[in-house]
């Protein structure tokens, strides 16, 4: 008889600093997907929910599909939103159960949600779904590397196997790895267990990166040979996400074992604990000032492809507003010409091109909304270049295959600028976000992004410089800049700490 395994996903990268509520409606505009519509709107992409589809095809498993939710990063979850969701997803599992016992769950998660009654959503959630189906199930969740996980949630599930790569091109690859430990564990091949470590740091291995060799690249060097050992399945490590004040915000060490090698999966994690608190200074981060990217768009005029331009503290990704102003005001008062902007969220000024129609010319007071102590809204004559319903799908490589909607969109010329302005607000991460609206990247002389890393996926292999800016955003580098109050401490760098496992770091 085929195993009954559920398969779910629940996404949310929370920004608790935003003044932005997620709702339900904001999942709508990424997706909010209830039981088998999962299967043909996943089918065949490169995320995680493709990985598990492919997985369920090949073990022969009878899946559950319970619903996939995932929500651009922004402030907490309304209660409403977070009970909605979860009781879709717990919901799904006891009429599943009524009916025939559950063998396992494989869920997608972030492992970064953060609710106005939840600080450690993910782990309620595990609690919850391990009631249902009882100790004994194999329940495992794929995270993102930037999940500020809990020892909830490795308490409650049998694997957390985090992404390995930033920019996240391995969603699909690590759902693979989850469902190959959860059929060993249906054969009776293996029995996972899984710990969680997490020393006194809000920061630290490099938040990830892995574009270039260093702290991050070497430390899943280690986190691969241990993998390789008798009686350890997983080793996966947490970035963490610096931008939640939340008692668990920061990196950590998750590790799946068999029960007689838990002595050594505790020493595997202190392990990869000690290299990060060792190299804890370490940082491939280069933040600049929008001058800086001034002067080399000036200098590049003439040369062969795109000076690419992240507004970093503007991430949308991040939590970030999608909406300040500061490097389009500075194109605009620079004259730079041949520039691609994408995105800004406005969708206000997109009714009001829609209205007026292509080819018009109209008085826009565009972005800037949402704080515009982060960069007033600017003001200028535009022309509307093109309009569209802002739907795509993207081409990879992160997250291949998988629709994106900007929501009604609208192309503005301001000068020599075409800024894809936008109903629902998205990181650039897909050339897609241009290329669907008319415009090729490839032939601007500058394009900006509003993304930190995910961009350079598909954007540094076309770029002829990219740079990083820093233009006062939500999501800026600047810890200083942050009021925790819910925070463990002490805790390194906001505190005088001298050994990663002082105050509440956790011992392996």
């Amino acid at each position: 008889m085929a195993y009954r395994v559920l398969v779910a996903q629940f996404m949310h990268e929370t920004n608790t600093f935003s003044k932005l509520p997620t709702t339900l409606e904001d999942y709508r505009k990424r997706w909010l997907i209830e039981g088998d519509a999962m299967v043909p709107r996943f089918t065949g992409t490169k995320n995680e929910i493709g990985g598990y589809i492919d997985a369920a095809k090949k073990y022969g498993w009878e899946p559950v599909w319970a619903g996939a939710a995932n929500a651009t990063p922004s402030g907490k979850l309304t209660k409403e939103t977070w009970e909605h969701i979860r009781d879709m997803i717990v919901g799904a599992a006891k009429k599943a159960e009524a009916v025939g016992k559950l063998d396992a769950v494989c869920l997608s998660l972030h492992g970064a949600m953060v609710t106005e009654t939840e600080d450690d959503a993910e782990g309620a959630l595990l609690e919850a779904l391990r009631a249902v189906v009882g100790p004994d199930v194999p329940l495992v969740a794929t995270l993102d590397l930037h999940a500020n996980a809990t020892v909830k949630m490795a308490k409650n599930a049998n694997a957390l196997v985090s992404y390995r790569t930033y920019p996240h091109v391995d969603g699909y690859e690590r759902a693979v790895q989850a469902a190959a430990l959860v059929q060993d564990a249906l054969e009776g091949k293996k029995q996972p267990r899984c710990l969680l470590v997490q020393p006194a740091m809000l920061e630290g291995a490099d938040h990830g990166r892995t574009t270039q060799p260093g702290l991050m690249r070497d430390l899943l060097a280690k986190a691969d040979a241990f993998e390789k050992e008798p009686g350890i399945n997983v080793v996966s490590i947490q970035a963490g996400f610096t931008w939640a004040d939340i008692p668990y915000t920061g990196p950590s060490i998750a590790v799946s074992h068999e029960p007689a090698a838990e002595a050594r999966a505790k020493a595997v994690a202190a392990a990869i604990l000690d290299e990060i608190w060792k190299r804890r200074d370490e940082s491939s981060s280069d933040y600049r000032p929008i001058s800086d990217a001034i002067a080399a768009a000036r200098a590049g005029v003439g040369k062969e492809g795109p000076l690419v331009v992240a507004d970093g503290t503007d991430n949308p990704g991040g939590g970030g507003y999608n909406d300040t102003t500061p490097v389009l005001q500075a194109l605009i008062d620079a004259k730079v010409e041949n520039v691609a902007f994408g995105t800004i969220f406005d969708p206000g000024t997109v009714q009001q091109a829609i209205k007026a129609g292509v080819g018009a010319e109209i008085d826009v007071v565009l972005g800037g909304h949402t704080d515009p102590s982060m960069g007033g809204p600017v003001k200028a004559k535009a022309i509307v270049k093109m309009l569209s319903d802002g739907e795509f799908k993207n081409d990879g490589p992160m997250n291949a295959g998988v629709g994106t909607s900007m929501g009604p969109t609208a192309v503005l010329r301001i000068g020599g600028i075409d800024v894809v302005t936008i109903s629902n607000r998205i990181q650039t991460i897909d050339l897609q976000v241009f290329l669907s609206q008319g415009i090729d990247p490839r032939t601007k002389s500058v394009v900006v992004v509003k993304s930190v890393q995910h961009f350079r996926a598909a954007y540094a292999p076309i770029a002829r410089e990219v740079i990083l800016v820093d233009s006062g955003g939500i999501c800026s580098p600047d810890i200083t800049r942050l009021k925790f109050t819910k925070l463990r401490r002490p805790i390194w760098p906001l505190d005088g700490v001298n050994d990663p496992y002082a105050g509440a770091g956790a011992r392996a």
